[in-house]
């Protein structure tokens, strides 16, 4: 148990560090100091249309503009935030916003949108499930014909999507760049699908052990799935009302066909939020039902050591009465059954009469079951 309290205390020191800011009071807007403990910057630059794809690791972020083809989606992917040159020599390529530059190396934003006269800046919360559920920051900026995604780590959900544009799959290398966003998008809200699965499974065996055999772990582990389901919430819910906002936004940055997808991006996360809140509410239900298992059992082992311990209170009675040891030579009333040769019997059959009457009685009344 110690050993659980002082892991619970290392996560908050640990979630406390990484909410904190890391530029100091009173510096410029815009200033950028990337985590001590960020992965180094690795930028991979993806071009393509609809009959050509060119993929490339970049070494020198300031080549990257004049390298790029004329008619062709540039997709340009910094996985790692711990070099702020290559960070800030992206953004000042692009024209990038300074403040949005800043949310991109603070990893602890909330799911959000901005608008920008030339780019939109879209913030999306990614999860993962390793021990628990984590959540991590993904920075999207989309212009005319560029799409810049920032990642504080490797993320499961751009392979995918690389792998679709070099194979040619689906129709993503014959739309533009709002579509690319889109499809990183909609990767991000779907990871939540398998999550909330298994947070289901988690909760139907949690359920089990509940109705079968409450214990200790059955309540941390009930704990532990509360806890993994607020992190989906918070994820989840500022997230919907960035796509909702984007879905609205009027940008010539987004097509009218993209629009439509983006409204089935807004209507998984409602469906996602929906789910986020009935399991959160079955996990209430969970923990109320082992609190009153709990309390039925204690009930039940009270009632039994009552019933034994009143049906003890007049044998003890009895047997405290002829453990006295009066004399009957100076009264024949002192103590009956002394001189008789079948004594010790008689009070041991009447102790027996005397409990199982007990018993007769509190099963007629219902108090041993029916």
């Amino acid at each position: 148990m110690r050993n659980k309290t002082a892991k619970a205390k290392h996560r908050l020191r640990r979630a406390a560090r990484l909410m904190r800011r890391r530029a100091k009071p009173g510096a410029l807007p815009g200033t950028i100091h990337p985590d001590a403990d960020a992965r180094p910057s690795v930028v991979r630059v993806v071009s393509y249309d609809a009959d050509k794809l060119v993929e490339r690791v970049v070494d020198d972020p300031r080549k990257i503009r004049s390298g790029m083809i004329a008619g062709h989606v540039t997709w340009i992917d910094v996985e790692g935030l711990g070099n702020a040159q290559v960070v800030e020599t992206l953004g000042q390529q692009f024209g990038l916003h300074p403040l949005a530059m800043e949310d991109v190396v603070n990893t602890h934003q909330r799911a959000k949108l901005e608008s920008y006269d030339d780019h939109l800046f879209l913030v999306v919360r990614t999860v993962s499930m390793n021990e628990h559920v984590g959540s991590d920051q993904i920075g999207v900026f989309l212009g005319k014909n560029v799409v810049l995604t920032f990642r504080e780590k490797p993320s499961p959900l751009v392979e995918p999507i690389l792998d679709r544009l070099r194979q040619g799959k689906g129709s993503l290398r014959h739309h533009g760049a709002d579509y690319l966003a889109y499809a990183i998008l909609d990767a991000a809200i779907d990871a939540f699908f398998p999550l909330l699965e298994s947070c289901g499974e988690r909760l139907d065996r949690l359920d089990d052990e509940v109705a079968d055999k409450p214990c200790q772990e059955t309540l941390l582990g009930i704990h532990r799935l509360k806890s993994d389901l607020l992190v989906l919430r918070r994820a989840i819910w500022p997230l919907r009302d960035a796509v909702a906002e984007l879905a609205r936004d009027e940008t010539p940055l987004l097509t009218a066909e993209t629009r439509i997808f983006l409204r089935d991006c807004y209507d998984h996360t409602v469906q996602i939020i929906d789910l986020v809140q009935t399991c959160h509410e079955l996990c209430a239900d969970t923990r109320d039902f082992y609190l009153t298992q709990v309390n039925n059992r204690l009930s039940e082992i009270m009632k039994v050591l009552t019933v034994i311990a009143t049906i003890f209170m007049p044998l003890s009675f009895i047997a405290g009465v002829y453990g006295m040891n009066f004399d009957i030579t100076n009264s024949p009333w002192n103590m009956p059954e002394l001189r008789c040769p079948f004594g010790y019997p008689v009070v041991l059959a009447l102790m027996a009469s005397v409990a199982g009457g007990m018993l007769l009685f509190f099963r007629r009344r219902g108090w041993l079951g029916k």
